[in-house]
């Protein structure tokens, strides 16, 4: 669901948002009409085409797959149908997937096979080999910002040997690539906080395996070399080459093009399955609310409902799209609307927290959003207090497509109803669902189909989303109260993803986050 991020210091959530005063701009509470138009059945129906279309070509959408160009062709005929002018934007992308299933066993002492994907997956853009070799546990020297970060924490590293290193810190990518540099055959990267690693090192380029585990297994690894060697054996079969995917754009024909509302959700699954939640519901969400919209009064502003490629590579859709957009451009967006996972089956309703009033800031995580982030954070809370239903927030953290918008300045929120974090005790009793378990237990897997989902999730989410949306298309508000705020100027983010444990759902890296840890 990204970037690199520095470990996550974040305070436990409250189950109710405490966000900004509440939006009181013209029309803001009049989206009832909308609401009624946008269906579960009308989201159901998109979600059901784009199993169909994952069932027809081998399982996946993902990007540079024909699975993903299918969905597009479906998605911009549906726009087109409804009347939008669309853009299908193309860029070249650096494709991975696996070719075989990857192994990690430990041979000695007391052999265990490791399962995937429970217990340990491959990083995205991971290199190719099979090793079997003692283990270094590899820990950070003075000066380190974690594990692996700097080339000093590998001295005297043996070549040949598996680096075992903890998340934290530095992004993947830069424990890999000083994995690499000093001999290790592979690298095995443990979790620093409870649930799975899915990660990703951003680019190609590794020529050793790199996989994530859980802290459990690492842990268990270090106790065992402090008595001893440890033999472990881990092998993938990777691909990574160039390749050319699209992002769909649909503009309303009316409205003011000075003042874009542009509405997103990534169109793409992971390789590894379907993604009908992640991000088929996101994506049939606002297709429904796209061609709803269509039939109604036309938008003060102008309406860009925009579908994004390559999402779970590193964002690349969305950063290309904003990375060609002349300063004139971006100052023509209003604010940005992000919908990535909303039917989780074990779902949360959680807010993006634009105004940081429930997190730790710690500089590069989690921090406050630019002028007018925490405005829309405050319609999606009001929305739900008014609706008499529980919310609460989730990290700012730039870990979805929101993230390019805002770090240009952009204001930005959204809603996500969880991916990979552990539903809490306190969570069960306000939303229901069961404790202890992901949010979404068939996140990034192939059996995340069109039965992984919530209905009533995804019912309240998509409503939310509506009303959000119809107010933006309403408003003649300045939601920044002064204007886009430039990047660079008054802290304004930018990214440099590590990621530790998250309070509020967990990072869609999700996320999904790319480079991320």
């Amino acid at each position: 669901m990204r970037r690199s991020l520095c470990a996550l210091l974040a305070v436990p959530a409250a189950l109710a948002v405490t966000a900004s005063p509440a939006f009181a701009g013209p029309d803001a509470f009049n989206s009832k009409n909308l609401r009624k138009q946008v269906t579960l059945d009308g989201v159901r129906d998109h979600q059901a085409a784009l199993q169909d279309i994952a069932t027809m070509n081998g399982g996946t959408r993902a990007s540079g797959t024909p699975g993903y160009d299918a969905s597009v062709d479906y998605v911009a005929g549906k726009l087109e149908d409804a009347g939008y002018d669309v853009t299908r934007q193309e860029f070249e992308f650096p494709f991975y997937r696996e070719l075989d299933t990857p192994e990690f066993d430990r041979v000695s002492p007391d052999p265990t096979t490791y399962s995937t994907p429970d217990e340990f997956t491959t990083m995205t853009y991971s290199g190719s080999g099979d090793t079997t070799a003692p283990t270094t546990h590899v820990t950070a020297t003075a000066g380190s910002l974690g594990p692996g970060c700097a080339a000093g924490d590998f001295a005297g590293f043996p070549a040949g040997n598996v680096a075992l290193i903890q998340r934290g810190g530095c992004p993947f990518k830069d424990k890999a690539v000083n994995a690499q540099a000093a001999g290790a055959s592979a690298a095995v990267i443990y979790n620093n906080t409870d649930g799975p690693l899915n990660g990703t090192l951003g680019t190609p380029g590794q020529n050793i395996p790199v996989i994530g585990t859980l802290q459990s297994i690492g842990q268990d690894l270090v106790a065992r070399l402090g008595g001893g060697p440890v033999t472990l054996h881990v092998a993938a079969s990777t691909e990574s080459e160039t390749r050319v995917t699209e992002n769909v754009l649909a503009d309303s024909r009316k409205g003011d093009s000075d003042r874009t509302v542009v509405t997103g959700a990534h169109l793409d699954s992971v390789i590894q399955g379907p993604g009908i939640n992640d991000n088929g519901s996101g994506s049939a969400g606002i297709l429904e609310i796209a061609e709803q919209m269509a039939k109604g009064p036309q938008p003060r502003n102008r309406m860009r409902f925009a579908f994004w490629g390559a999402e779970e590579l590193s964002l690349l859709g969305s950063e290309h799209y904003v990375a060609n957009l002349s300063e004139a451009e971006k100052d023509q967006i209003l604010l940005n609307l992000n919908f990535d996972m909303i039917g989780s089956p074990n779902y949360v309703r959680f807010v993006y927290d634009g105004d940081n009033s429930a997190f730790e800031p710690d500089g590069t995580t989690v921090f406050e959003g630019p002028p007018g982030s925490g405005q829309i954070e405050s319609v999606f809370a009001t929305y739900f207090e008014n609706q008499g239903l529980a919310s609460e927030p989730t990290p700012f953290s730039g870990r979805s497509d929101y993230g390019p918008f805002i770090a240009e300045g952009i204001p930005a929120g959204g809603l996500f109803t969880g991916a990979e974090g552990i539903k809490t005790a306190e969570q069960a009793a306000v939303y229901g669902g069961t404790a202890g378990i992901a949010y979404d237990p068939c996140y990034h897997q192939a059996c995340d189909t069109f039965a992984n989902n919530s209905d009533d999730g995804l019912d309240e989410m998509s409503d939310a989303a509506a009303h959000a949306v119809y107010t933006y298309s309403r408003t003649k508000e300045d939601v920044t109260n002064g204007g886009r705020l430039k990047p660079g100027r008054n802290g304004t983010p930018t990214f440099s993803n590590d990621g530790a444990g998250t309070a509020g759902g967990g990072l869609h890296g999700h996320d999904h986050a790319p480079d991320a840890e």
